[in-house]
């Protein structure tokens, strides 16, 4: 029994630990391994029940053949005979015609239709009572569905049902997208044309990154980053490595601890966008010439 008792603590806590906020398993999955450690958890206490009443069965023998009983006689304790349970089945039947609404074989003949065909008749049996009030149940749950859902218009109909599902899709879809953004590195990051996305760097790149770069990114202290020559490498990947752990030797510092791999992704894709803007007081160009990449947008 104590094991039984540590096994639900340990299952609780390890579903909590599963429901971080940066997990990507939604909430509708989440809820689905919690219900299934509680379906799990009540089959192990039937199955515990099961064996606790085997076990009193086993003890009840053993104290009763000390007794003095007989294997017959103990046989007879747990299972009367059909005699003893004759007239309690005659009453289940009654009532099970009295649901049915039926007579009894010996009152058959008070029902009997007159006519008959090849020698076969039919008796005049009437609905069961519990058919007949589904019969009506049906009506007035189909009459609540009409004003509910065509009167009154408090229910959604089917069309506007599932614009509300498109909508929650597309909030949980912006969660997840909000959740998974933040496990991208230097590896794994995607050269995008979002808009959002390119703002967002846009944003973060004036306010950290303008002061060394210039507002246009057209070089100050740091290089020019408009050209296509690169000290550490113009690809997505390169500056997104570059951003995140700096280069201590020119004077860029990290931005690891300061920035998310949301964010730095974003700046990466901001200055990816700023190529050939050729802006105004352009610095020299500083580095190697970077040929043509091939690198793929990846799809909004």
């Amino acid at each position: 029994m104590k094991k039984l008792l540590i096994i639900p603590i340990c299952l609780l806590s390890i579903q909590q630990a599963s429901a971080k906020s940066d997990s990507l398993i939604s909430g509708s999955m989440q809820n689905y391994i919690g219900y299934g450690l509680i379906v799990g958890m009540l089959l192990l206490f039937v199955v515990a029940f099961l064996v606790l009443i085997r076990a009193f069965k086993a003890m009840e023998y053993t104290i009763l053949r000390l007794q003095g009983h007989t294997p017959a006689e103990i046989a007879e304790m747990r299972y009367p005979s059909k005699e003893a349970t004759t007239e309690p089945k005659v009453k289940e039947n009654k009532k099970l015609l009295k649901l049915l609404s039926l007579k009894p074989m010996s009152e058959e003949k008070s029902i009997l239709i007159e006519h008959d065909y090849d020698g076969i008749q039919e008796l005049d049996n009437p609905t069961p009572a519990w058919f007949m009030w589904l019969f009506y149940g049906t009506i007035v749950f189909g009459f609540c569905y009409l004003l509910i859902y065509h009167v009154f218009g408090i229910g959604q109909l089917q069309y506007d049902e599932y614009k509300t599902e498109v909508a929650q899709a597309d909030i949980a879809k912006k969660e997840y997208l909000s959740k998974s953004a933040n496990r991208v590195d230097e590896n794994t990051v995607k050269l995008v044309a979002d808009p959002a996305v390119l703002a967002s760097g846009k944003a973060i790149f004036s306010q950290t990154c303008a002061p060394c770069h210039g507002a246009n990114a057209e070089g100050n202290v740091g290089p020019n980053l408009t050209d296509e020559y690169w000290l550490h490498g113009g690809k997505i990947n390169d500056l997104f490595k570059t951003i995140k752990y700096g280069v201590a030797a020119k004077g860029m510092p990290t931005w690891e601890k300061q920035l998310s791999p949301k964010q730095i992704a974003d700046v990466a894709n901001y200055i990816e966008s700023l190529k050939d803007s050729h802006p105004a007081n352009a610095k020299a160009p500083q580095g190697n010439k970077e040929e043509e990449t091939g690198q793929k947008m990846a799809s909004n």
